[in-house]
């Protein structure tokens, strides 16, 4: 928020930012869902990021899902994103918790590229046959979280407080279509606008671009 507004012409400094942001009462709860049920797929694979150097773009994908509450009912959402970059190369949404709009999702990622590894939680949707065959079939090594270690997937579980922080709970959808709007405004926000300090304040999009140029 100090960058933009130094970019926008406003000299501030981090604590009038955070002192006029608790004066305004922008905060808020952040409950953290818990979709996946777990699978039984024949073979699993083991978590493969542990004491791994993330340093380039497309060396570590990984997906997850969350939740969205509505006025009437939930809308459930999925999203892949690079590590490195934090961008995000795909996402979508359904009113149901079957394992077609996570291929969906996978699809249109791996129309841009593939990944060295893919990594997800052990929930049904991934664990699925039709969704390890994907990776399987592209050569992408397969990782898997351990079971009750959310922070495996840490930065996932980042852009999902993000999600629900700077917009989902802000507007408060009360239709799927309202959903389908926010949330594909925001993530276009969110990859090419945003400023991230673990990117030395620069946009997803524009560190992924970078080092496919480099």
């Amino acid at each position: 928020m100090v960058k933009f507004l130094h970019d926008e012409g406003y000299a501030v400094d981090r604590k009038r930012v955070r002192r006029l942001m608790q004066r305004m009462g922008l905060e808020t709860i952040y409950p953290k869902p818990h979709l996946s049920q777990a699978g039984s797929p024949p073979v699993r694979y083991p978590y493969l990021l542990r004491g791994m150097s993330i340093d380039r773009i497309d060396q570590v994908w990984s997906s997850d899902m969350t939740y969205i509450r509505l006025a009437r009912g939930l809308v459930f959402l999925v999203a892949i994103s690079d590590w490195f970059s934090r961008f995000v190369l795909a996402w979508e949404r359904s009113s149901t918790l079957d394992t077609s709009f996570c291929l969906d999702a996978l699809d249109r990622a791996l129309q841009l590229t593939c990944p060295e590894i893919f990594n997800t939680d052990q929930g049904v949707q991934f664990t699925s046959q039709e969704f390890t065959e994907r990776l399987r079939s592209a050569q992408i090594r397969i990782s898997w979280d351990g079971r009750g270690r959310a922070l495996d997937n840490i930065f996932v579980e980042r852009l999902w407080r993000s999600v629900k922080y700077e917009e989902v709970y802000l507007k408060d959808y009360q239709t799927v279509s309202e959903a389908r709007t926010g949330l594909k405004q925001y993530f276009h926000f969110y990859n090419h606008e945003r400023y991230h300090q673990s990117l030395d304040y620069k946009t997803p999009i524009a560190v992924y671009r970078s080092h496919h140029v480099e």
